[in-house]
């Protein structure tokens, strides 16, 4: 059975502050094709990262949204507010790929246009902390290399 990939956060390192904490990586054809499509809304700490990509289309969306594009770096180098049903976000030069994300996201966490972004995955592992304390549940935050981008 395949097993669904864990979601990641995208945090505005240059603003210091959270974009969304469950991202889902859309990272398969079939997963970059369906995107956000057949869902009503967003919840409001969440979002999709389409990898790769440098435009999209809200052909047969249901609700708006934001989208930030980013480059191979996560250098923020487009971001497009409050993008409504039936539209097409041309592609971008430099762009690598694009996270849509809930309507007001990007005014809210004040996200523009040179921003560095940081993208990671929750994994949770096994710690032991002492010889005498039982083995604790952590959850280990790891930067997702270019080699091991979806």
């Amino acid at each position: 059975m395949l097993q669904k990939p864990p979601d990641v956060f995208v945090y505005n390192k240059t603003k210091e502050t959270f974009l969304a904490f469950r991202v889902r990586v859309a990272d398969s054809i079939a997963s970059r094709l369906i995107g956000l499509l057949g869902r009503r809304s967003l919840r409001p700490d969440s979002g999709v990262w389409i990898v790769p990509a440098n435009g999209i289309h809200t052909i047969g969306m249901m609700f708006t949204f934001d989208a930030v594009i980013i480059d191979k770096d996560f250098k923020v180098v487009s971001v497009r507010e409050m993008v409504k049903p039936f539209r097409v976000i041309l592609p971008r030069r430099h762009a690598e790929s694009v996270i849509e994300l809930p309507a007001h996201t990007v005014c809210k966490s004040r996200t523009e246009v040179g921003d560095q972004l940081v993208i990671e995955r929750y994994q949770a592992k096994k710690i032991s902390q002492l010889d005498s304390e039982p083995a604790a549940l952590a959850v280990q935050v790891g930067p997702i290399s270019r080699a091991a981008r979806p």
